[in-house]
């Protein structure tokens, strides 16, 4: 049984990293934020806690594996909902948002066993990845000649949500 600190911990650190992931899709403007994120978060952390405090890891160490397994496989249906087709079903928007939702989900996974260095290296790569990542593909398209999506041609003021 855990003790409640471990609890408060394991939840809390699950549901700030979501919020911080959220907040930057909320100041990017996206469909999924802050408290969504937090959210999701928060409860697969619960889901995962939970597993362990109702069973015995060493006599049933695959419930808790069939718990994450079915919490990515369910956490889809939610990124899937942030996916949006526009003109004409050409361009599709959403996905780091969705990438975002699942990722979350993951991290929710990692604090709620308690996987503190896994989840302080995932937030540095996620926070790299977010803030940097659109900076450095645009660049690497014009430097290699990739051909250019509408969202690397539009001005901040209309381009389309990610």
């Amino acid at each position: 049984m855990l003790e409640w600190s471990e609890i408060v911990l394991r939840l809390g650190a699950a549901t700030l990293a979501g919020g911080l992931i959220g907040l930057n899709r909320d100041l990017q403007g996206k469909p999924i934020g802050l408290r969504t994120l937090g959210l999701v978060g928060l409860a697969t952390a619960m889901v995962v806690v939970a597993a362990e405090s109702f069973g015995n890891i060493e006599k049933t160490p695959d419930a808790v594996s069939r718990i994450i397994q079915g919490i990515l496989t369910g956490i889809g249906f939610l990124g899937a909902g942030v996916i949006v087709h526009r003109e004409n079903r050409s361009r599709v928007q959403g996905l780091t948002s969705a990438a975002c939702t699942w990722l979350t989900a993951c991290i929710g996974i990692m604090c709620g066993a308690g996987q503190w260095r896994i989840v302080i290296v995932a937030l540095g790569i996620t926070f790299l990845v977010l803030i940097f990542g659109g900076k450095v593909e645009r660049r690497l398209h014009r430097a290699l000649g990739g051909k250019e999506t509408a969202k690397q041609t539009s001005t901040p003021a209309d381009a389309p949500p990610t």
